[in-house]
């Protein structure tokens, strides 16, 4: 290694204490969508404490609903804040933009939670906490990569968009939000928690809503009535099955050729009924549901209609009250960096696997993944190779989420790295 190279694996040791006194700051504020403002202010002032021109801005659907990508929304967008920090260099190495989210899923029964989920803790090199690993750690991996290279004197010798985002966990307009506002650079940089790998390609998702109908009566006489919850069990069956017949191998893109199930169904959300002894007249279920690569979401909205509709029409009430689709969060396509041939694409993956090799001392893995980021964005609609490179966690989305400390660490150092391969370096 050089000189340079050791002592900027140094001085993330030397500024990690910071680090995760920062981590452990961020997930303490509960921000899941919707209540992400006070973080995203905290951050704010962080990235202008750090030297950054900041850029904190509400979201408008009226800039972004026109554009690619763009995802219905669910309920209003007050108070969605995105945060933008940058730190501009002399122009001699190339740009990037570090992206991260800062909104995180709800955590769920708290009863189900070792500890409160926003009371972060560290067990046996472990930080637990709802964010930890999804994806706050990589929001603090990437300042404190910058901050590293500051404690040596050094800085990116290009320009370094800091992006902190919300909405990435229903839609990812926040993503979208900073297309909008200008933001490009020659690379992007997201650490989303996929254990020290770069995701060749992920799956898009779409979630829609179901409602059916059904014909009430007192529950003494539910032969003369329907029961709307319990018609929607055929309508799950046809689902599923629609789910694995878009698995089967003549249908898989290329990068998932020996994934068995790379897409995946889930009936998140169900409601219906209005009293105990009333046959319900009436549910409502929601569907997310993975997409391959170059599928395209029309085509993908019209098997799920005909799905429901055909097993819509062999329910003795439905045949003649159809169930009803409608679309609101994710409307995603699939991604793969793995299909941008272009020289720039090729140096940035090379460029971060000789700083992943230089930290762990192993050639970077680089595989498919079965959920989405905000990668697609830039790599599907800014023609920007999206590197999605993360620390390894466990049991996000669940309960008693937790990131490895260590495994940040050297997401951190690699960061550095990369930036100093990418950006180039000057003095600050």
């Amino acid at each position: 290694m050089t000189t340079t190279t050791t002592s900027i694996i140094n001085a993330v040791d030397a500024v990690f204490d910071r680090e995760i006194a920062f981590l452990e700051k961020l997930i303490r504020f509960p921000s899941v969508r919707g209540e992400e403002q006070a973080a995203q202010s905290f951050m704010a002032s962080e990235l202008a404490a750090c030297g950054y021109e900041v850029d904190q801005w509400e979201i408008n659907l009226a800039d972004i609903e026109g554009m690619p990508g763009f995802s219905p929304v669910i309920g209003n967008y007050d108070n969605a804040v995105n945060v933008v920090g940058t730190l501009r260099g002399s122009g001699q190495g190339r740009s990037l933009i570090l992206n991260g989210h800062m909104d995180v899923v709800p955590a769920g029964p708290l009863d189900m939670w070792e500890k409160l989920p926003f009371e972060p803790y560290i067990k046996d090199g472990w930080m637990y906490g709802r964010g930890s690993g999804d994806m706050k750690a990589g929001l603090a991996s990437n300042l404190f990569a910058i901050e590293a290279l500051k404690e040596i004197g050094l800085k990116p010798a290009s320009d370094i968009f800091f992006q902190s985002v919300v909405e990435e966990e229903c839609t990812g307009n926040g993503a979208l939000a900073c297309l909008q506002r200008g933001y490009k650079a020659d690379a992007v940089l997201i650490p989303e928690p996929f254990a020290e790998k770069l995701a060749t390609s992920q799956v898009g998702v779409l979630w829609f809503q179901v409602r059916l109908q059904g014909l009430p009566t007192h529950v003494a006489y539910a032969g003369s009535g329907a029961n709307a919850i319990e018609a929607a069990l055929p309508i799950f069956h046809a689902l599923h099955e629609l789910e694995k017949s878009m698995n089967e191998p003549q249908c898989r893109h290329y990068d998932y050729e020996h994934h068995h199930h790379a897409l995946n169904l889930n009936i998140g959300k169900i409601e219906g009924g209005d009293w105990t002894s009333s046959v319900p007249a009436w549910c409502v279920f929601d569907v997310r549901l993975g997409i391959f690569p170059g599928q395209k979401i029309d085509e993908v909205k019209a098997m799920v209609e005909q799905a429901i509709e055909q097993a819509g029409k062999k329910h003795p009430f439905l045949a003649d009250n159809l169930p009803i689709v409608t679309y609101n969060g994710f409307e995603a396509e699939g991604y793969s960096l793995d299909e941008d041939k272009r020289l720039v694409a090729l140096e940035a993956v090379a460029a971060l696997g000789r700083a992943h090799k230089t930290v762990s001392g192993e050639e970077l893995i680089k595989e498919p993944i079965t959920a989405t980021t905000d990668a697609r964005f830039f790599g599907l609609y800014a023609d920007t190779p999206a590197l999605v490179y993360g620390p390894r966690a466990e049991a996000i989305h669940g309960f008693n989420e937790r990131v490895e400390l260590e495994s940040v660490k050297r997401i951190t150092q690699s960061t550095a790295l990369f930036i100093a391969d990418w950006c180039g370096l000057e003095k600050i």
